[in-house]
Formats: C-alpha cells, structure tokens, sequence
C-alpha cells in the first residue's frame, strides 16, 4: 500500500497543534508550503533530497522513500531499508559555523524524540545520533551539510525509523510496540501519522535551537541520554560519562590515580552498544 499523502496532511497538523502546547514554546510554523514529494524506491533519501537542492528546491522540502537501495548511516556504514519503514530528509538552511555542525543532530534527535514521547512512547536517545525504545534502535539521524566560507549554508536531515518492517535483534519496530504496549488512544497508527510526528519533531528540535540556544537545547537532551552516568572504559582507563558538549563530542570523567580528569570523545571513537 503507497503512502497516503492526504492521510499525512491531516496528521501533520494534529502533531503541530500537539507540540505546540509542549514546553509552553510558541506555535511551530504553519506545515503550509512544505514541498513533499513521496517515492516508492530510492537509491537514498538524502541524496535525492540534494540533487533538488541543486535544481533549486527550497529549505523545507522533505523526501519520502517507501524504501531505499542504498541507505547510508554514521560513517558510510549500510541502513537496511527494507519496505516498511520510514525513510525521509528534510531540506534546512541554517547559518551555523561548520565547526558546530553537530548541534543539527542534536537539536533532530531531541525534537523527534520529545515529538514520540508526546504520544506516550518512551523513546531515549543514543549518543550521537540513535532513537531508543526499550533499550533498542527504533532510527538512525544522518545529518549531511553544505559549507561556504565555513559557515553552513544547507543542511539535509535524513531519518530512518522502524515502523513495520523486519528489524536485527538490537532493532525494535514501533507498530508492533504501539499495538501490544499502549492504548489505542494514544498509540500511533500509521506510517503516515509517524512521518508528520517526525518532520514536526525536527522543527520542534529546530526551532527550540534557534530560539533558546545551544545550551538550553543540552539541558533537555541530556535528560533523554540513556548513557548518561554510565561506566565505560577508555584506553583501558575506567570512566563515567557525563555529557554532550556542545560541538556534539561525549563528556567522559577518567578515574585515574592522581586526580579526575574529563575527556571529550569525537563521535566514532567509542562504542556503546545496546542493552535490550
């Protein structure tokens, strides 16, 4: 079955009136003149989404794919795509230093997350750029930019979520969650509701950047990071993780001999795994 776009109009202004009483911030712009354009398979979201960017499109376009050939995570690493899924990118024009290209991720998956946990779905978050559900992947943020003169100029949010679809046993899909854990008023019910949740939490996330800052944006992230205050060891060295600073590298305390001393860790450098 293809993806219901009038169906998704409909959602995407119920989740806008939902978060807009969340966090008592002011009303999220208006979903009107969003361009979305929806296709059954794609090689990957994200660079189709810049191909438009190069004829012209706009900040704000957002791409769906019902499955892609060729998804790509953290690292080039391969996103099975497999139908069932969410697979989308939303087009931003930030005006952010290169060096802080991070904060887009963050800002993202803090939005998407508080959005889900606004529909009673417990979603945590995974440093640097996991969706939680009981312990396990429920989607992945790939967030790829253009910079001139070392500033970003565009960016492009690529979100994948399990919906229906097959998941490894450190996934979880959320319909299957929805179906058997919450009630039918609260749960979400459609794979169309799920996207307008998610494009409306990027905003979300987006707009409570823009507005409040970076450091504020770390306070509420920090609250959903599932490894915070978790021992870890580094080179062999016990530590405790701390926090996020915020260029988006892992705030590590060493236990060391003579005194406590904080690293911060670049994304790629440590692997936390799952524990559902």
């Amino acid at each position: 079955m293809g993806f219901n776009q009038q169906q998704f109009k409909v959602a995407l202004q119920d989740v806008r009136e939902q978060l807009s009483v969340h966090d008592n911030l002011p009303e999220i712009g208006q979903p009107q003149g969003m361009s979305l354009q929806v296709f059954e398979t794609l090689p990957s979201t994200n660079q189709t989404l810049w191909e438009l960017l190069n004829q012209g499109a706009a900040s704000g376009t957002v791409i769906i794919a019902q499955q892609q050939t060729a998804g790509r995570g953290q690292w080039g690493r391969q996103w099975q795509s497999t139908l069932g899924g969410l697979y989308l990118s939303l087009a931003l024009a930030p005006n952010l230093q290169a060096s802080n290209s991070a904060q887009l991720t963050l800002c993202s998956a803090w939005g998407i997350a508080t959005a889900l946990r606004s529909y009673d779905i417990p979603v945590f978050l995974k440093w640097p750029n996991d969706l939680l559900l009981l312990g396990r992947k429920l989607g992945g943020i790939l967030t790829e930019t253009r910079v001139h003169q070392g500033q970003i100029t565009k960016a492009v949010v690529g979100v994948g979520i399990n919906w229906s679809n097959a998941v490894p046993e450190t996934g979880i899909a959320l319909q299957s969650f929805c179906e058997e854990q919450l009630s039918p008023r609260s749960r979400v019910t459609s794979l169309e509701q799920l996207a307008a949740i998610v494009i409306q939490g990027i905003k979300f996330g987006y707009q409570r950047w823009s507005e409040q800052g970076i450091d504020s944006l770390l306070l509420s992230y920090l609250e959903l990071l599932d490894s915070l205050g978790r021992q870890v060891i580094v080179d062999g060295n016990p530590g405790m993780i701390t926090g996020v600073t915020p260029s988006g590298e892992l705030r590590i305390c060493l236990n060391s001999a003579a005194a406590p001393t904080e690293i911060c860790l670049k994304p790629g450098t440590i692997s936390l795994g799952y524990h559902g």
